[in-house]
């Protein structure tokens, strides 16, 4: 029964741990942003000391993925348990501390342990690091028991493979595009559909009648002996569209949206013109300037205006700029800048700046 025990929970705990990190190392930004958030909360409630981390929270958030895939892989194999253990307890307990300080204080709504692929809520979160604790404690007292499944050398190598791939496809990520995008904003939605729910709140009203509780759907009144207590949205997560803020605006003030949906779009997405990569921005200037009379190309920015308009005019970028929310431009593309398409509202294509596309491979796709 030990033997059985001991297998089931090294492949929980390993399995767990390489598909959170898999999942996380197809979008290191997304990582990045969700730990900035967190050292965001942390200055302010501990002390500025956490701001020093914000800028390296890429770097920090790569190492975090790559040790998640390699201790899940370690787990498999039984490589150097003592150690092994030793570091997924605290990497555990460094999580558990992040999900209860987010559920209890409700400081980060979502604690991006499994990215934009499955969204959990922070008490949910906690809840499955506190049986991850569990598990792990498990491998932790019995380390010395556990018997390496391959030679030194080639454990060695399995680890060492499995570290390089790791960051390899991590930096690949970064420097293109997720390789899966679990976002709302992907290659085939309709981001006007993703802005309406895909349900219609289904209420459960709570009565009282005779000193017992009665459940309804439909409304019971007190003239037939029932006296309201409670309700709830049973399908509340439906109700909520995949898309909620995103929003265009013109330089008078006007909400332009919907002009972003009109026949076929090249959105060149700018967010904040004080970090973007200028190294690329010739080759997507070429394509603004080659593409004009064929699409009509529109640049959104989060950027204020008098920080925009002298950087449209020193890059030579002709096209009409518009403004939309940081985070909403975060969440379209993990480029900055990055190039989308889009079709009466469908995106046909999405763009790194490494990757910035000639005329002909965006009018392929019309």
């Amino acid at each position: 029964m030990m033997r059985i025990l001991d297998v089931v929970i090294r492949f929980i705990v390993g399995g767990l741990f390489i598909f959170s990190g898999l999942i996380k190392i197809n979008d290191p930004i997304g990582t990045e942003i969700k730990l900035k958030e967190y050292f965001g909360v942390f200055a302010a409630d501990f002390g500025s000391f956490f701001e020093l981390f914000i800028p390296i929270a890429l770097p920090i958030g790569m190492v975090l993925i790559v040790l998640e895939i390699v201790l899940g892989v370690a787990v498999f194999i039984n490589y150097n348990m003592k150690k092994t253990s030793w570091m997924l307890l605290l990497l555990i307990l460094f999580f558990s501390f992040l999900t209860f300080y987010s559920a209890y204080f409700d400081k980060v709504t979502d604690c991006g342990c499994f990215g934009d692929a499955i969204k959990l809520t922070p008490w949910e979160s906690f809840f499955k690091d506190m049986v991850l604790l569990v598990f792990i404690a498990h491998l932790f007292f019995y380390r010395d028991k556990y018997q390496p499944l391959l030679r030194t050398r080639t454990g060695h190598a399995v680890i060492l493979v499995t570290t390089i791939l790791s960051f390899y496809l991590g930096v690949f990520a970064v420097r293109h595009l997720p390789f899966i995008d679990f976002r709302a904003y992907k290659i085939g939605n309709n981001i006007p559909e993703q802005m309406i729910p895909s349900e219609q709140p289904i209420i459960e009203y709570v009565f009282e009648k005779n000193g017992e509780e009665v459940l309804s759907e439909s409304f019971l009144t007190k003239e037939n002996g029932y006296t309201y207590k409670d309700s709830r949205v049973l399908n509340a997560e439906a109700t909520v569209p995949k898309i909620t803020d995103y929003n265009v605006i013109d330089l008078e003030g006007n909400d332009v949206t919907e002009q972003t949906y009109e026949g076929v779009k090249l959105l060149l997405i700018i967010n904040d013109v004080t970090k973007t990569k200028e190294e690329n921005l010739g080759n997507i200037r070429t394509l603004v300037n080659d593409i004009d009379g064929k699409i009509e190309t529109m640049i959104l920015t989060s950027s204020a205006e008098v920080i925009f308009e002298p950087f449209r005019h020193e890059q030579q970028l002709a096209a009409s700029f518009y403004f939309t929310d940081a985070t909403v431009i975060k969440a379209m593309i993990r480029s900055n800048p990055g190039i989308m398409l889009l079709k009466d509202g469908t995106v046909l294509g999405k763009w790194h700046s490494n990757d910035t596309p000639s005329v002909g491979e965006i009018v392929e796709l019309l």
